[in-house]
């Protein structure tokens, strides 16, 4: 009998040490659980060798011009955070510095920043008990027979209640934290979008800056071909008076002259609009001005151009960053998707006192408490979960394309700066052959009009000629420093490199759990 009783006492101890072991794994379960839905898996960068089907040649044709220095591609060198200042001209770099301070565009996606983790950090919220507390005074009457318990000697009493709720879903299936993953991810497209405000906003500045030098130069030779014609009418009209030529070579200059003069009035426009949008990318009205103008004699080209491996380009681009963040939100809504359609489990506990007066509510016997447990299982739904499972699976799909699409334009991109820069360096070397052999045509001309030996015809020509060869000149001094600028932003801008941006101010952790009120 005795043995009996120790045999049993054994397998009863065995019994339940086997119970609490079954009972710790469900509770780790229940509060670990499983993430259900795909792990995200970022995509490789594509194994290309270059940007190219040619491989470029390693550096640009130089000119004999103030922009025409000979540049030298240097593979895997890092960019450098303010790219822009190596064309070394101190008036472009206090104008970026005043447009990062104030401009609009780039202050609404800082904020944008801090509200996509903000929302991540109340998502963050669901992984701990919820606890709320109340309390309740009321003055209450009853009828005579009442069977209420509370007060039995009157039937007027006052009633004090206080409560503390606690409640709590266990992430069983990983639902909470699948959906904190994709706002996570979803915060990450916000960041990746403000590096990509910041890029544009600073290259914007860079090519407008570069624009209105150009146009600066245009209007300058404009005026130089405005005085060349004007001396040459001069010496036309001599000659008429001479009677070496026709009214009719005087009638022609004119004309030529006006046309030249007439060309002035919409370049003058463009300089203004781009004044004005200058002004606009650094915050301020277009009637505040600038202090800054830009002449292209001020630039300087940089000899040594940075040009990252293919393969670090994925890592580089602000847009591709933000598109692979877009398919980690999309992937982790798939397991969202399929957690709502798996069991819902709920815990709550509830701890509190009933008592008639106030000294009482501390009384021993007046306080009240419930514990429970809930299980929701989805059942029929008409086919709504299902189908938003399948709407979450395509929404990757199309993130996936638009990721591999944004891949690709980034490739386009930088192979067409890469050529551009190779092509507008040839420009500039045959602009600056055009324009001497045009300026000495002209000087031919106006030498034979000087000794009266001309011929209207090949004078008007020579002017038409050193006109058009002057503004492509200045126009192909532009696109050299325009091409690296381009490049700079093709390749990302060197963001990783960069601190000059506050970093979005984040709220202490304890603030997730006990939720002051600011």
């Amino acid at each position: 009998m005795r043995q009996h009783f120790f045999q049993t006492a054994a397998t009863r101890a065995t019994r339940g040490h086997w119970s609490q072991r079954l009972f710790g794994l469900a509770m780790a379960t229940i509060l670990s659980g499983c993430a259900v839905g795909p792990d995200f898996v970022p995509p490789h960068p594509p194994q290309a060798s270059g940007y190219s089907a040619m491989p470029p040649s390693s550096r640009t044709v130089a000119a004999k011009d103030s922009a025409g220095t000979s540049q030298h591609f240097v593979m895997g060198r890092d960019l450098p955070g303010d790219w822009w200042r190596v064309f070394g001209y101190a008036p472009l770099g206090s104008l970026v510095e005043r447009a990062l301070n104030s401009n609009p565009d780039l202050r609404a996606a800082q904020a944008a920043l801090r509200m996509a983790e903000a929302n991540t950090a109340a998502a963050q919220g669901g992984f701990f008990p919820q606890a709320d507390g109340s309390f309740a005074a009321s003055r209450q009457k009853t009828g005579l027979g009442s069977t209420s318990g509370l007060a039995t000697d009157t039937p007027t009493y006052n009633l004090f209640t206080g409560q503390v709720q606690v409640s709590y879903t266990p992430d069983v299936f990983g639902g909470t934290r699948r959906l904190v993953e994709s706002l996570q991810a979803q915060a990450n497209i916000e960041r990746f979008q403000l590096e990509a405000t910041y890029l544009a906003l600073t290259a914007h500045i860079v090519l407008t800056s570069v624009q209105e030098a150009s146009l600066r130069g245009q209007i300058a030779a404009t005026h130089k071909l405005i005085k060349i014609a004007a001396d040459l009418l001069h010496g036309l009209r001599a000659q008429f008076a001479a009677g070496a030529i026709s009214e009719a070579d005087i009638v022609t200059q004119e004309a030529t002259l006006a046309q030249i003069e007439q060309s002035l009035p919409p370049l003058e426009q463009q300089l203004a609009e781009q004044r004005h949008l200058l002004s606009a990318l650094t915050g301020g009205l277009p009637s505040e001005g600038l202090p800054e103008t830009f002449e292209l004699r001020d630039f300087h080209l940089p000899h040594d151009l940075p040009l990252s491996v293919p393969s670090q380009l994925v890592e580089q681009r602000p847009d591709i960053r933000a598109a692979e963040a877009k398919m980690q939100s999309t992937s982790a809504l798939i397991g969202v998707a399929v957690a709502n359609r798996l069991p819902n489990i709920s815990l709550t506990a509830n701890y509190g006192v009933n008592a008639l007066s106030p000294d009482q509510v501390f009384a021993p016997g007046s306080n009240v408490w419930g514990i429970g447990g809930a299980a929701l299982m989805p059942i029929l739904h008409g086919g709504t979960l299902f189908e938003r499972e399948v709407t979450a699976r395509e929404a990757f799909d199309q993130a996936s394309s638009q990721y591999r699409s944004a891949v690709i334009a980034a490739f386009q991109n930088v192979a067409d700066c890469l050529s551009a820069l190779q092509n507008d360096a040839k420009a500039l070397q045959k602009a600056v052959a055009f324009e001497g052999a045009a300026a000495k045509t002209l000087a031919i001309m106006r030498q034979r009009l000087e000794i009266g030996d001309v011929n209207y015809i090949e004078l008007l020509n020579a002017q038409l000629t050193y006109q058009r060869a002057l503004i492509t000149l200045v126009i192909a001094r532009r696109n050299r420093f325009a091409d690296t600028a381009a490049l700079f932003q093709a390749l990302g801008g060197g963001w990783w490199n960069r601190s000059d941006v506050e970093s979005p101010k984040r709220r202490p952790f304890l603030s997730f759990i006990t939720d002051p009120i600011y």
